[in-house]
């Protein structure tokens, strides 16, 4: 039985990734932080470093420092390592944003994942990056879109840009089963694979057009407010870090799923309509849902 150890677990892309590669059948590890990640390591035949600092705390120092341990634990066990990878890389460069995309950040953030990447390239271990825009599920846990549907049962959705802008999301079951068919397939790919998970792009406007269809009730769309963030940026971290990353809201951006593609040609992602039932349900709005909608 092929071994997976996952690090980062209690988070959004960890927790997911620890349920997919269970249920296909491999036998999972869950690595707890501030322990030996090599000692966790070994046998493992698959790392996920799913680790980030908490609320974007400290980044510079934290991040090096998890790539480090991860790296070793790698080159010890001989495990390839997934990590997944994230959109600052690219600024504000021409879309679609792919593996040929030049990495030119236009954020501290931005830069410190670039250095993290170039960390994992040099290491010589082999190395997965699953790179996907922002995380969504069916439980609004996550950061951004949590935030935004946090009112959903009250008919109200926030967005944090225009209601009209396309923007990329990774729906993390897809995403997680994404790593599972990339672990199968590992000794096919390069020894440094970066593949941009394109999951959905939507907009804020579109997704409530989903949510009308299938349970006939209107939803209104409010504008999140930034403002709030400016006065507490001077003694809040996360209000500082999230008004970095502002412009991603007002950018038009996609990833080229081209290369999941060739890699993974069979590979199926979930539709808009059928995640935004099941954030229906999360909701409490499931008995509204009309079936025949679901595939609309």
């Amino acid at each position: 039985m092929a071994v997976v150890l996952v690090a980062g677990a209690s988070g959004l892309f960890g927790s997911h990734a620890a349920q997919a590669f269970a249920q296909a059948g491999w036998k999972v590890r869950l690595y707890q932080r501030g322990t030996d990640m090599t000692a966790a390591a070994e046998g493992a035949d698959v790392i996920v470093n799913a680790m980030n600092p908490p609320m974007y705390h400290d980044w510079p120092r934290l991040v090096p420092a998890i790539t480090a341990q991860a790296i070793a634990a790698a080159r010890a066990s001989g495990a390839t390592l997934i990590v997944p990878a994230s959109v600052y890389n690219y600024g504000n460069q021409p879309r679609p944003w792919g593996p040929s995309t030049p990495q030119k950040p236009n954020t501290r953030k931005g830069a410190v994942r670039v250095q993290m990447e170039a960390a994992y390239r040099a290491s010589g271990v082999p190395v997965i990056l699953l790179r996907g825009g922002d995380f969504m599920d069916a439980q609004g846990k996550t950061q951004g879109m949590g935030m935004a549907l946090r009112g959903l049962a009250k008919g109200k959705i926030m967005a944090f840009g225009g209601a009209d802008m396309p923007r990329a999301y990774a729906y993390l079951p897809d995403m997680a089963r994404a790593a599972v068919a990339l672990a199968e397939v590992r000794s096919s790919l390069p020894r440094y694979a970066d593949i941009p998970f394109a999951g959905l792009t939507f907009s804020m406007q579109e997704l409530a057009d989903s949510f009308q269809r299938q349970s006939g009730r209107s939803f209104r769309i409010t504008k999140f407010p930034w403002w709030l963030l400016g006065l507490a940026a001077p003694f809040w971290e996360l209000a500082r870090e999230m008004r970095e990353m502002r412009y991603l809201y007002d950018l038009p951006h996609r990833l080229d799923g081209a290369t999941m593609q060739a890699v993974l040609p069979q590979f199926q992602t979930t539709g808009l309509a059928e995640v935004a039932a099941a954030q229906l349900r999360w909701a409490g709005l499931g008995r509204n849902i009309d079936p025949e909608r679901v595939m609309a």
